[in-house]
Parts: C-alpha cells; structure tokens; sequence
C-alpha cells in the first residue's frame, strides 16, 4: 500500500504536522509549516508540540495562534496532496470562537463625512489661495 493511501484509508493513519498545516493551508510553504512547529506554538489535544514530524489523526484537536486569532481546529482527513482551498476546508472542521465586531471602526468601513478630518492636497491648495491675501497684508476690496 502506498503512502498516498495509508493517510487517507485505515483508521490508524497518520500525516505529519507540518504536512497537514501546508495540505489545509494554513500555512503557505512547507517550510514554514516546519518552522511554525518547531516554534513550540501549536497544541495537538492540549499537549504543546515541538516536533514538525508529530504524527496527526483524524479526530485530533489543534490550537494554534494564526495572525491575531487563536485558531481551534479538528482534523477531519489527512489528504494526499496541497489542492485547491475548497477541497482543503474539507480536511479539518473550525471548532473557533466567532471573531468579534471591532467597536472602534464605523459599520460603513471607515468612510467619513466631507469636510471632517485632514484636508486634501487640494483643499490644502484652496485654503493657502484664500489666505494668501491676507497673510501679505492685502485686503480683496483692494485687489481689482
């Protein structure tokens, strides 16, 4: 039986860690699913991991930080290859926290009312052209 067929048939398979992350793409390359490992910053069922070569199975439990997240993550299938996104959603199940709604940033995406906050590089323009007058001691009633 081929290695191919060992992760994704009998019930005793496993894949390694940093092969499973990169399969389910959480991480981008290979090697830095192994460095990712080896930080000691993933737990497989609570238990702190530092080997990249630990065996996984389906059923075990990751936890992890990813970005600003902690990430909680049941293996669902091992895989045999890096595919695309949808068919590596289907190796694990997310058991995450939904992420909150940041209260500091407007529900529109951050758009603001005309006028309010710094000036453009044209306003600015604008602003300099009406001042200007003034700043050299002239009066507009003057300027023909």
């Amino acid at each position: 039986m081929s290695d191919a067929a060992a992760d994704t048939g009998a019930s005793g398979a496993t894949l390694r860690l940093d092969k499973w992350l990169w399969y389910a793409r959480f991480i981008k390359t290979r090697s830095q699913a192994t460095a990712f490992c080896r930080s000691g910053r993933i737990r497989v069922n609570r238990d702190p991991v530092r080997k990249s070569n630990h065996a996984i199975r389906p059923g075990d439990v990751l936890t992890f930080e990813l970005g600003p997240r902690i990430r909680v993550i049941r293996v669902v299938a091992l895989g045999v290859r890096r595919g695309p996104a949808p068919e590596a959603q289907t190796l694990y199940e997310d058991l995450s926290p939904p992420v909150p709604a940041r209260a500091d940033l407007p529900a529109d995406g951050g758009a603001r009312e005309p006028g309010s906050g710094r000036p453009t590089k044209r306003d600015r323009r604008a602003i300099d052209r009406l001042q200007a007058p003034l700043q050299n001691g002239q009066n507009e009633a003057e300027n023909p």
